[in-house]
């Protein structure tokens, strides 16, 4: 379904009741590889699909660090990279954010955890809060070997550790990024009174101000 349809859904629902399910608790993962990173000079890139990307965007673009957001597709073919197509549901794509991030300030495990606790729910099989179908699944699409080292034991510890109680099911996954199309990008800070955007988003990024105090930031960072 898409975001689009759903936003007439989403304008009858309580503001409170909107949570896919609790925010899950902060969760301190140790992860060698995103420490040595963090130690590294320039700019890297990170890519999380986690429901409709609009949220995902708006979140990672309060966060201290970011230097831009961009909402697009991965895991699918360039020539099918467009919103019509993926919201159907025939690609491979997901609906993802490609996070451009500079990591002396905010590593590669804090965004993870961000993506765990506020963003999406990972125990939620092709589905996020209202959306439904395998471009809304959760997924993380590392950017070389050491984030896909962070990425499988930072899924491994909160298995552990039984943060959620049910099994994951994010996957960790190759593939392209894609850009959406332009009138996707920045789209909550354009569109803050959009009823998806009220019903389900503003829930995740008040939840960021709560939870990381310290990696906030009242700016909306634009793609």
């Amino acid at each position: 379904m898409k975001c689009f349809t759903l936003a007439i859904a989403a304008a009858g629902l309580a503001l409170g009741g909107c949570q896919q399910s609790a925010f899950a608790p902060e969760i301190t993962v140790a992860a060698p590889q995103a420490q040595r990173t963090a130690k590294e000079s320039g700019l890297k890139t990170a890519v999380f699909a986690g429901g409709c990307f609009w949220g995902v965007e708006a979140v990672f673009s309060h966060v201290k660090g970011v230097r831009s957001a961009v909402s697009g597709y991965a895991g699918g073919t360039k020539r099918q990279a467009n919103y019509d197509l993926v919201s159907s549901g025939v690609t491979d794509h997901a609906e993802a954010v490609k996070v451009t991030y500079d990591p002396s300030v905010v590593r590669y495990d804090q965004l993870l955890r961000i993506y765990f606790s506020v963003i999406a729910d990972p125990t939620l099989k092709n589905r996020q809060g209202p959306d439904t179908g395998a471009q809304y699944r959760t997924a993380l699409f590392p950017v070389g070997t050491e984030q896909a080292a962070v990425a499988k034991a930072y899924i491994a510890q909160l298995s552990a550790a039984k943060v959620y109680k049910r099994p994951i099911v994010t996957t960790i996954e190759g593939g392209a990024f894609f850009p959406a199309e332009t009138y996707h990008q920045d789209f909550a800070q354009k569109n803050p009174n959009h009823p998806y955007i009220r019903t389900w988003d503003a829930p995740k990024v008040a939840a960021l101000k709560s939870m990381y105090p310290g990696v906030w930031k009242t700016g909306f960072t634009t793609g």
